[in-house]
């Protein structure tokens, strides 16, 4: 039954506390002491392991980084104490991340659930919501706040850092600009879970190639595991349930981006790129009148912006931005496949892979490997190049169930037109603009991509299209490259 909508009810902790971290050697680490409202307190040894040694310029950083899986519990937590100072800039970021992702998680993870983790006693109800439920309880309190430093001086505006997952997104991002004549350096985050196997190939293949090639280890995936044991709102056998979604967490590419900020400010990298294609956002993301963006914030052009805006103040001539937002995921598929085929074999984009025969072998039946066969079959390649089975290929080909595609609509349509002739596939007409580079200036700004490389890749994106397109009303209509 669902209770009085009201985010007081939520609260499942008093506080939440960071230490200030301890640099030692190539290792960072924090205590997180969580104080429940029943009076009992657990405390979290959180940990990043570098490949580098760690100096004073990174504490800034690194407390940042330390601070970003609090942000998913702003709805359940009365003060968020930070034991260390925060510059005025840190300070900012930070309360406005925690007020973005508390309406985000309240949107997506409370009503818009696909899950049902949530104890029935805590759903609100539908009918007595109000914007204010989804605003953060979470106070911010650290010990000062301070002017804001520079925390480098000098950047390299030709060095490029690609947070890298071993998913294609990522793949084609680094293909790109090593093609383009980009000191290119593949990053990644080794959680201490399962996750990594869908990274492994992708990471083993650059750490033997490129030498720019780093890797941070984190025991995060560990910490947003005990606070679900912990988090009087959720079932407590949340461990057992399969799912291909958290129960609570969306904040998690902010904690990537500032645990691999060390290294930029080391190596003097001008650009940080996260995979974030095009997202096919049409009209404001709003849910009983609370601001969100459907679980893919960090994707959307006004999270890179906002960083921008921090960057300006503490990391200058920094930029974030994405190489891949104006094409959707089949064409993004289409160029790392046939343009860098090479790079393909290494995606794993799955959500259970396993080793075999001393590979890492996607599952095929997931969610995510039933989107990335329909891609690759649309794009006419075989699905052996990543490895899957001849018996997943030819299930997905008999027994295609296409609502359990998570894929954008008009994608996952324009794919089953391009594999019509399979009377098994669902009957669909052609989707144009799928095929073509969508731009839009308040979500897809190619002005975001740097001018002295932006030419040279979107000529390669353009090869592989059909032209352009704009958003005009609900629409993408064909347009000239002049009138953009």
């Amino acid at each position: 039954m669902s209770t009085k909508s009201s985010s007081k009810n939520l609260i499942c902790f008093s506080e939440i506390s960071l230490s200030d971290p301890v640099l030692q050697h190539k290792t960072a680490k924090c205590n997180v002491t969580i104080s429940k409202i029943d009076g009992e307190s657990v405390i979290f040894p959180l940990q990043l392991s570098f490949p580098q040694s760690l100096h004073i310029n990174h504490q800034p950083l690194l407390r940042l980084a330390f601070c970003m899986p609090l942000l998913n519990y702003g709805l359940f937590t009365e003060t968020f104490r930070l034991r260390f100072p925060l510059s005025s800039s840190d300070y900012t970021l930070l309360t406005t991340l925690n007020t973005i992702f508390s309406r985000y998680i309240y949107v997506n993870k409370i009503l818009r659930r696909r899950t049902n983790y949530i104890l029935p006693e805590f759903i609100p109800d539908i009918n007595a919501i109000s914007p204010s439920d989804a605003e953060p309880n979470a106070i911010i309190k650290p010990t000062a706040i301070e002017p804001d430093k520079e925390l480098l001086k000098e950047i390299n505006n030709n060095r490029c850092g690609v947070l890298s997952s071993g998913g294609k997104e990522s793949l084609l991002t680094y293909g790109i600009l090593k093609e383009i004549g980009a000191e290119v350096y593949p990053l990644y985050i080794n959680e201490s879970g399962g996750h990594w196997r869908t990274a492994l190939p992708a990471y083993m293949h650059h750490e033997k190639n490129d030498p720019r090639t780093h890797r941070v280890w984190t025991n995060v995936d560990r910490f947003y595991t005990i606070m679900l044991d912990h988090l009087k709102i959720i079932r407590k056998d949340h461990r057992s349930v399969r799912a291909d979604t958290y129960p609570i967490r969306l904040c998690i590419f902010p904690f990537y981006v500032f645990s691999l900020l060390p290294i930029f400010i080391d190596n003097g990298i001008g650009n940080l790129l996260i995979g974030s294609e095009f997202d096919d956002i049409r009209s404001p993301p709003v849910s009983q009148g609370i601001t969100h963006y459907y679980g893919v914030y960090y994707q959307h052009q006004d999270y890179d912006q906002l960083m921008d805006t921090w960057y300006a103040k503490r990391i200058p001539g920094l930029k974030q931005w994405s190489a891949v937002r104006t094409i959707s995921g089949l064409i993004v598929e289409r160029i790392l496949v046939k343009r860098y085929a090479e790079l393909a074999q290494y995606q794993r984009s799955c959500h259970s892979c396993h080793f075999e025969n001393n590979q890492i072998i996607p599952c095929g039946s997931c969610s995510k490997c039933q989107g990335v066969l329909l891609f690759l079959l649309a794009n006419q390649v075989a699905p052996q190049i990543m490895q899957f089975k001849s018996l997943s290929i030819s299930q997905f080909l008999d027994n295609n169930n296409s609502k359990i595609l998570r894929l954008d609509e008009d994608e996952k349509n324009h794919a089953f037109y391009l594999i019509k002739e399979d009377t098994s596939f669902p009957t669909s007409a052609k989707i144009e603009h799928v095929e073509k580079l969508h731009v839009n200036k308040t979500t897809i700004d190619i002005e975001c991509i740097p001018e002295q490389l932006r030419k040279k890749i979107l000529t390669i994106l353009e090869s592989f299209t059909n032209g352009y397109c704009k958003l005009q009303g609900n629409n993408w209509i064909s347009t000239k490259k002049s009138e953009i």
